[in-house]
C-alpha cells in the first residue's frame, strides 16, 4: 500500500497489523411480516441499549463516561421510542422500524450541523447495537484477531472507544477529526491515534503499518521493523514518564500543566491542577435542574481533592446545541450559533445564579484556589456582566473562555473585564474556519495548526502580557506535545489537557529553551497550512 496520512490526534508511535472493526448488523432483504409484540420487542431492544451503555458509564472515567451517559439518555428518549412506536404502527417489524426512525433523526440532526450531527454518528450506533439485539446476531464492535493490533474503522462509537483494551496499539480512522469523540477518548486512554485517514479501509486485515499520532503518518513496514518501531515509542514514553515535577522549559521558565476534568475521579497527582472542570455531567439527562445543595456536594468534593491547587470551573456549557429540558429554550435553526453557553442565562438567570452560589459555597469550605469562567462569550459588555456575577457571589476569580473570533480579536478589551481568559481551540477552530467540528470531510480544517487559528492565539496571548493577565489553553490541542511548545513561545500562562498527554508535553518543554519555544511559534505563524506549519515545527 501506498503510505497515506490523516491528522495526528494522539501521540506516540508504534506499529502492528491492522484489523478492522467489525461491520454492523444487516437486515435480512425480506423484510417479515411484524409480528403481535413488536412494539414490545422494540422497547426491550433501546432499553438494552441504554442500560448496557448506562453500565459501561459506570465503568469508565473522564470523558468517556460522559459521552456514553449522553447516548444511553438518546436510547431511552421518549422522542425516539414514539417515532419507533409509530413506525411499527404503520407495519414495519420491530429492527426496521428503530432502522427507519433512526434514519429520520440523523437526517434532522445531520442537517442542524455543530453538536447535533456529532450526535447523528451515535444514533448509529444506538441502531446498531438495537438490531443486533433484535436479530439475535453478534453485537456490532472490535476485533479479536489474538494478537495486538492497529485498529481501523470508518470511525468509532464511543462505546467501541470505551472497551479498548491493551491489546490494541493505535487508533487509525477515515473520518473524524481533531475534536471527534475518538480523537478526545484516544488522548484519554494514551492511545496513538490517526483521523481523517483517506484509504485506510482499503488496507486488508493483517498488513503491518507503523503509526505516527504525532505527525499522522501511517506507513506500511515489513514484520522485521516492528520490535525497532515498538521499542523506540516505549522508550520515548518511559523518558516521558521519568520526567516529573512541574512544567517548565529548558531554561526554567513555568508552564504549568493543568488537567481538564469531569470530576474529582479524574484528578491525578501528575498535574498542577486543573485548567478545566466541566460541569455539564451533573446536569445532563435532568427534566430539572440539580439543586444549589446537591451541585455543591458535588463541587466540594473536587475542591477538597484538589487540596490547594488551582481549579478552573466552568461555568454550565449547554443551550440549543446540547438541549437540556429544564432551560426551555426554544428550537433554533442553527443551533451552533444559538443560545448556547453563558447566553442561556438571557432566557433563564436562575440556573447561572443557582451554579454560582453553589461554587461559592463549596469553596469557602475548602482550600482550592478556584477560578470560574463562562463558555461562549463574545464581547467584553458579556465578559463584564459575567465577572459582576462571580463577583458577587463571593468568588474572587473570574474569567471568560475564547471560542469565537470576536472575543479573540477583542481580547484586550475582554481581558480588561475580566481576571483571566482561557482558549478553547476546540471551538475556535470550527468558528474560525467555518468547519463543523464533526465533519470528517472538513477535518483538514479543523486542525488547530491552521495559521489562522494561531493567529488569533497569538492575538490573545499578547493582549495577556500587555494587561499582566493570565492566558491559558484549555482545548484538547494543549495535549499536543509540538503545539504546547509553540503555545508555549507565544506567551500561555498555563496549558490544560487530559491527564495522559502531561508526561509527553512536559517533556517536549523541557527539551526545549524558552526562545527555542518563541522561534517555534513564529516557524508555525508563517506557516501558509496546518500541514506546513506541523511539518516546519516537527523538523526544527
Amino acid at each position: 500500500m501506498p503510505d497515506l496520512h490523516g491528522i495526528g490526534v494522539s501521540p506516540g508511535r508504534t506499529a502492528g497489523p491492522v484489523h478492522a472493526l467489525g461491520a454492523p448488523p444487516v437486515l435480512p432483504a425480506e423484510v417479515p411480516e411484524p409480528g403481535p409484540d413488536e412494539a414490545e420487542r422494540a422497547a426491550k431492544a433501546l432499553q438494552f441499549v441504554a442500560t448496557s451503555l448506562d453500565e459501561l458509564a459506570a465503568r469508565v472515567t473522564g470523558p468517556a463516561a460522559e459521552v456514553l451517559a449522553t447516548q444511553a439518555m438518546m436510547a431511552a428518549d421518549m422522542t425516539l421510542a414514539d417515532a419507533v412506536a409509530a413506525k411499527i404502527g404503520a407495519g414495519r417489524p420491530a429492527a426496521w422500524a428503530i432502522t427507519d426512525a433512526i434514519a429520520e433523526q440523523q437526517e434532522t440532526f445531520a442537517a442542524l450541523g455543530g453538536y447535533f450531527a456529532e450526535r447523528a454518528a451515535d444514533l448509529a450506533d444506538l441502531r446498531d447495537r438495537a438490531v443486533a439485539w433484535l436479530l439475535d446476531v453478534p453485537m456490532p464492535g472490535l476485533p479479536r484477531p489474538g494478537v495486538p493490533y492497529v485498529l481501523v474503522a470508518d470511525d468509532l462509537s464511543p462505546a467501541d472507544t470505551a472497551l479498548l483494551d491493551d491489546t490494541v496499539l493505535a487508533i487509525v480512522t477515515r473520518r473524524g477529526g481533531p475534536t471527534s469523540h475518538t480523537a478526545i477518548l484516544a488522548r484519554a486512554k494514551g492511545l496513538p491515534a490517526v483521523v481523517g485517514c483517506a484509504g485506510i479501509q482499503e488496507v486488508p486485515d493483517g498488513t503491518t503499518v507503523s503509526v505516527d499520532g504525532t505527525t499522522g503518518a501511517v506507513a506500511t513496514v515489513t514484520e522485521a521493523q516492528v520490535p525497532a518501531i515498538v521499542a523506540a515509542g516505549q522508550a520515548e514514553r518511559e523518558r516521558n514518564a521519568s520526567l516529573t515535577g512541574p512544567g517548565r522549559t529548558a531554561d526554567g521558565s513555568a508552564v504549568p500543566l493543568l488537567l481538564n476534568v469531569g470530576g474529582a475521579k479524574d484528578l491525578v497527582p501528575d498535574g498542577e491542577g486543573v485548567g478545566l472542570f466541566r460541569t455539564e455531567f451533573l446536569f445532563l439527562g435532568r427534566t430539572a435542574a440539580p439543586s444549589v445543595a446537591e451541585q455543591e456536594t458535588a463541587y466540594r468534593e473536587l475542591f477538597e481533592a484538589a487540596g490547594d491547587r488551582k481549579v478552573v470551573l466552568r461555568t454550565l456549557d449547554a443551550g440549543a446545541d446540547k438541549p437540556l429540558p429544564f432551560l426551555g429554550l426554544a428550537d433554533e435553526e442553527n443551533p451552533a450559533l444559538g443560545i448556547r453557553g453563558l447566553r442561556t442565562s438571557r432566557v433563564d438567570p436562575t440556573v447561572l445564579a443557582e451554579q454560582l452560589t453553589a461554587v461559592s459555597r463549596a469553596a469557602a469550605t475548602t482550600d482550592a484556589d478556584v477560578w470560574v469562567m463562562a463558555p461562549m462569550v463574545a464581547t467584553a459588555a458579556e465578559a463584564a456582566e459575567f465577572a459582576a456575577l462571580v463577583h458577587e457571589a463571593g468568588l474572587p476569580t473570574a474569567g471568560v473562555m475564547i471560542e469565537v473570533p470576536a472575543a479573540a480579536l477583542k481580547a484586550r478589551q475582554i481581558l480588561a473585564a475580566v481576571d483571566f481568559v482561557s482558549l478553547g481551540t476546540n471551538d475556535l477552530s470550527q468558528y474560525t474556519m467555518a468547519a463543523d467540528r464533526m465533519n470528517g470531510e472538513l477535518a483538514d480544517l479543523l486542525d488547530p495548526w491552521q495559521p489562522a487559528v494561531l493567529e488569533l492565539v497569538a492575538t490573545v496571548a499578547a493582549a495577556g502580557r500587555e494587561l499582566g493577565k493570565p492566558v491559558g489553553v484549555c482545548g484538547e490541542s494543549a495535549g499536543d506535545p509540538l503545539l504546547a511548545c509553540v503555545y508555549a513561545g507565544m506567551g500561555m500562562t498555563t496549558l490544560s489537557m487530559s491527564a495522559p498527554s502531561v508526561a509527553a508535553v512536559r517533556a517536549a518543554l523541557a527539551g526545549r529553551t524558552l526562545a527555542d519555544c518563541q522561534r517555534l511559534a513564529e516557524l508555525a505563524l508563517a506557516a501558509p497550512d496546518a500541514e506546513s506549519a506541523r511539518r516546519s515545527v516537527a523538523e526544527a
